[in-house]
């Protein structure tokens, strides 16, 4: 017998999770799939929170190393310890993912760890980890699977020498050069980060100025604010290619309005070009709910899809791919 509910939702990011638990708190009985092994999404798991906490980490590091002496405070030889700072941060995750957790448990909500696939609007089938299938039987469904990175062709990501920002939360020691393609607000967090920790860093960015959603003015500042922890910007420019070598990765790169290229080694590339819907491979095409070349999928007032029962919310909807939106 397949188990029945009142809601499944698929994804247990800040929209998906929350949306679980007070339709739980609602009266509802609640399934939430969600293929992570642990909740909270992207955010809480490699985006806003342990970016956050490296930044923290960081910024202290980098007081103690160059300013705690400018207002008397001296401390003496300032070593940096990366491991105990990526377990901090691990600690930190865990604790918040762990607090979902306990939510899910007090509101007596269904947490399936898998993959979903939505038949229709009353059927979900989760695959297992080991391959086994579930079909769920539901009233509605909410997607919510929220949204990745965006590739860059030519680049081939492997989260050592080539990654994503995913990947720029682990590097298990700080590269003597890191270059940083996309100058939006995820790139320019794990730039930041390295740059207080010792890494050379050299942003590309295919237009003439960084974080292009913000206001201009806003943007010269920050730039020059980044240019004073060390970093190098080459605006006005694309990558091209992509080649790994023993030691690290060589990037061609050439004028966005084109001209002659330049070669430019690195120890570790972050591809952090945007990021993208996560709606491929959830059957939604099949289920009939329409979407637009980009993934996106239009929703009502209500967050309500084409197909009666079928709702979206957070990054897989037009608007800002932010938590606190979703």
């Amino acid at each position: 017998m397949a188990d029945s509910y009142d809601l499944v939702v698929i994804g247990a990011g800040p929209g998906g999770y929350v949306a679980a638990i007070r339709a739980a708190q609602l009266g509802m009985k609640v399934a939430c799939v969600e293929k992570r092994a642990t909740l909270g999404g992207t955010c809480l798991n490699v985006g806003c929170i342990p970016s956050k906490a490296l930044l923290s980490s960081s910024e202290k590091f980098a007081e103690a190393q160059d300013h705690l002496k400018d207002i008397g405070v001296e401390v003496g030889s300032v070593k940096l310890n990366l491991k105990q700072m990526m377990a901090n941060k691990a600690s930190v995750v865990e604790q918040l993912t762990g607090g979902v957790a306990f939510l899910f448990k007090k509101n007596k909500i269904d947490w399936k760890t898998g993959t979903a696939l939505v038949k229709s609007a009353t059927e979900v089938e989760v695959t297992g980890e080991k391959g086994k299938k579930e079909v769920l039987k539901t009233e509605r469904v909410l997607i919510a699977t929220g949204s990745e990175p965006t590739p860059l062709p030519g680049l081939e990501i492997d989260e050592k020498k080539i990654v994503t920002s995913t990947g720029a939360l682990d590097i298990a020691k700080v590269p003597d050069h890191l270059v940083v393609i996309g100058g939006g607000v995820i790139g320019l967090e794990m730039a930041s980060v390295w740059a207080r920790l010792g890494s050379k860093v050299t942003v590309v960015e295919f237009l003439d100025r960084i974080v292009p959603g913000m206001d201009s003015e806003i943007a010269k500042k920050f730039q020059r604010v980044l240019q004073k922890q060390g970093i190098t910007f080459k605006m006005g420019t694309k990558v091209t290619a992509a080649k790994k070598t023993k030691s690290g990765v060589t990037l061609t790169a050439e004028p966005a309005k084109g001209g002659d290229s330049e070669a430019i080694d690195a120890d570790v590339v972050l591809v952090a070009i945007g990021r993208r819907p996560f709606t491929e491979g959830l059957g939604l095409d099949k289920a009939g709910v329409e979407m637009d070349k980009r993934g996106f999928i239009p929703v009502d007032a209500d967050f309500e899809t084409n197909v009666p029962g079928i709702f979206a919310i957070g990054d897989v909807i037009l608007g800002p791919m932010l938590a606190h939106k979703a």
